[in-house]
């Protein structure tokens, strides 16, 4: 029983390893190319510290790392199987008498593993450095930052207040939308007549009301007044406004629900939102799906011959799966689907074509 058990092991730690470094890889190619074009932008708009754009870098990884996780466990699983292969590892072990399913079964934990604190620990990192990234993004760039943004013109919305009606313009926004900078509200009465423009630097949402820094308020045939502080009143919530403006992906797992319970009883769609905590809830699921996908294409022997076909085919299926999965989140997000649907079809459908494929690769 000794001798299963370290064999086990060995497994394991070869495909998590494999793993670790495909994701390492990855991580560096992306920390580069986001440090480049945020150097890009510090020489166009302005001086911003080199130690400030490394940092806004390191914090924006986590979020773009967790999209690639799935497609790591799939090459690395794909290194780990051919590795065991060209060593002739997998041919000692079928002759001991273990099946495909068998010594796949260590990657396979190894990827619920992964997909577990895929969940529980690195989405809520992810999910605080994302919103932190944001933040430190919008004070140094200003009208560059770009996560909220609706167009090319920044993000806009109609709101109603005891004043009144207003339509606030935003230049950029974080804290899931709370906080505004470079705001611009056009002010109207209850009889729906415009009063005031407020132009400031920054908008951060209370209880009932905005309150504007460094506000100039300009009024039909006055000279424009400036304030430090100017308060304008709104019946938004923080959760209308984290609909109209937020960003899924800086909503940790554990948020998610009272997130959606919230928006819903504000009458508001959170489709999106649904369809994001089903995406995290699946992930262990999907990335055994990729760890199945890996073993259809590199169980064949070196001396039959073709492994770098199937290697590209393998590949090129994963791609589709992926280009499968995003057209079906985007279903959900439309409401065309439920959420739970959109989401686990894909899954559902690669696991069982993996595992069909596997057998009959295995039994003829």
């Amino acid at each position: 029983m000794v001798a299963p058990r370290i064999l086990r092991r060995y497994l394991a730690l070869r495909f998590a390893a494999a793993t670790l470094g495909t994701f390492a890889l990855c991580s560096l190619l992306i920390f580069m190319i986001d440090i480049v074009e945020l150097l890009r932008q510090a020489g166009k708009f302005g001086r911003v510290p080199s130690a400030r754009i490394a940092w806004i870098a390191v914090l924006r990884l986590p979020a773009y790392t967790e999209l690639l996780l799935p497609f790591c466990v799939l090459v690395g699983s794909i290194g780990t199987l051919l590795m065991f292969n060209r060593k002739s590892e997998l041919t000692v072990m079928r002759a001991a008498g273990m099946s495909a399913l068998q010594f796949v079964r260590p990657g396979i934990t190894v990827a619920l593993l992964f997909g577990i604190f895929s969940i529980a620990v690195y989405n809520p990192v992810a999910a605080w450095a994302r919103e932190e990234s944001e933040r430190l993004f919008a004070e140094a760039f200003g009208r560059e930052q770009t996560v909220l943004r609706s167009d090319g013109n920044g993000a806009w919305l109609r709101q109603e207040g005891s004043d009144g009606a207003s339509v606030l313009h935003a230049a950029s926004a974080h804290s899931s939308g709370t906080i505004l900078h470079e705001v611009m509200f056009l002010q109207f009465d209850p009889q729906g007549r415009f009063t005031e423009r407020i132009d400031g630097s920054r908008a951060t949402l209370f209880d009932g009301f905005w309150e504007i820094n460094s506000a100039t308020v300009t009024r039909a045939g006055q000279k424009p007044d400036s304030y430090d502080v100017y308060t304008v009143s709104t019946a938004l919530s923080p959760e209308r406004v984290a609909d109209a403006l937020g960003s899924a992906i800086t909503v940790s797992v554990w948020d998610l629900p009272a997130l959606i319970e919230v928006t819903e009883k504000a009458g508001l769609s959170a489709h999106r939102f649904r369809v994001q905590y089903a995406l995290l809830l699946a992930r262990p699921a999907l990335l055994v799906v990729m760890v199945l996908l890996a073993a259809t294409v590199s169980l064949r022997s070196f001396r039959s011959g073709g492994i770098q076909t199937m290697v590209g085919i393998g590949l090129v299926g994963g791609f589709g799966f992926f280009l499968f999965s995003e057209i079906s989140r985007q279903v959900g997000i439309a409401g065309l689907a439920p959420p739970l649907l959109a989401v686990a079809t894909p899954v559902v459908l690669g696991f069982c074509g993996a595992l069909l494929v596997l057998l009959h690769q295995e039994d003829g």
